[in-house]
């Protein structure tokens, strides 16, 4: 069995924040918009994804950190999800429709390069399943 190894990681664009960061900088003389500017900074800055060649890790928190990993054969479906706003900065979301049960619906929120990454999960998906013999089956 081939060994894992990371093949991508990022973080989300701080622009997911600009318009919270926009209106609360024209409100900075009152000093709490300052600290939820920085909370809001902090929470994305905190958030990590990684892409190895069997699983999705996801880490997030700023004082309690949490980590979540997805099994990658457990992906269903993948689109690239890109609104007029992350468009502009081109940017995109990436929802995963799984059949795992704490995570059945996970997003990669304002990625970069969102094209790249979803044909990365694709090809790293697929090879994940054909290696451990699973297949999906749809009843209804």
């Amino acid at each position: 069995m081939a060994e894992e190894r990371t093949v991508w990681f990022g973080t989300p664009s701080q622009v997911v924040n600009l318009g919270s960061f926009i209106l609360l900088g024209l409100f900075f003389w009152l000093v709490i918009p300052l600290f939820v500017i920085l909370w809001k900074w902090l929470v994305v800055k905190n958030t990590k994804y990684e892409l190895t060649t069997e699983r999705l890790r996801m880490r997030h928190g700023v004082f309690n950190k949490n980590t979540d990993e997805l099994e990658l054969y457990r992906v269903r479906d993948y689109k690239l999800h890109q609104p007029f706003f992350l468009r502009m900065f081109s940017l995109g979301n990436i929802v995963l429709q799984t059949s795992d049960k704490s995570h059945p619906h996970v997003v990669l929120k304002a990625i970069s390069d969102g094209e790249n990454l979803r044909e990365q999960l694709r090809t790293y998906v697929e090879e994940c399943r054909i290696r451990k013999g699973v297949r999906e089956v749809d009843v209804e």
